[in-house]
């Protein structure tokens, strides 16, 4: 997946600078890594929020616009807590001979016989792995077959899933990422409740009430 972004050097920094980028439709960024000193840039929002939302954090991206064309990792985004919309973030610049370390998201396929068939709960315990690997081989995201939880004994592990070639898995092997949970049935009481009690005191209630 070849992603692309255009990126401006910003002059201005702080949260005068920041908001009037953000009126103005870019948001404010860093630039760290592989690069001799942090760079401050902007980025167009609505460019930025659509290859954040495809890209995730485990895709490189080719950022122009500021000399070189740098590969960069988007490392974190700060977003607007009540729209949503990204207002911030932090590029990571790779050196592509170098492997690194990412959080890459799984993808659940196949489908659970223990779920299908015997009426189970799949349950999904891990939703990322992390891993390493040349920034080339970095994978956007992984596959996990839930096709072989075929009874409610049976776990999906890490070590059940089969990495690319280049990419070496760093989450504990015997860490589970998903199984089928056998559905409980609901208890109906099979007794009326024992209403007396409730009736005394209301009883009671009432007479202290005529007393005063």
């Amino acid at each position: 997946m070849e992603m692309k972004l255009q990126a401006a050097p910003r002059d201005k920094t702080g949260s005068k600078a920041a908001k009037a980028l953000r009126e103005s439709g870019s948001i404010p960024a860093v630039i760290c890594g592989e690069v001799k000193e942090t760079m401050h840039v902007t980025l167009p929002t609505k460019e930025f929020e659509k290859v954040w939302r495809e890209a995730g954090e485990s895709t490189l991206i080719d950022l122009s616009g500021v000399g070189d064309t740098l590969s960069v990792l988007i490392q974190d985004v700060e977003v607007d807590p009540i729209y949503g919309e990204p207002i911030h973030a932090d590029l990571y610049a790779v050196n592509a001979n170098e492997a690194i370390e990412v959080v890459v998201p799984l993808i659940f396929t196949g489908v659970a016989p223990a779920e299908k068939e015997l009426g189970g709960t799949l349950i999904k315990v891990l939703y990322e792995i992390e891993v390493e690997a040349l920034p080339k081989d970095l994978p956007h995201e992984m596959s996990v077959d839930i096709s072989i939880l075929k009874t409610f004994d049976d776990q999906v592990r890490v070590s059940d899933i089969v990495p690319p070639q280049g990419v070496k898995v760093l989450t504990g092997a015997e860490e589970v990422v998903a199984l089928v949970q056998e559905a409980k049935e609901e208890e109906i009481p099979t007794e009326a409740p024992d209403i007396t009690a409730v009736e005394v005191e209301k009883k009671g209630k009432e007479e202290t009430e005529e007393n005063a």
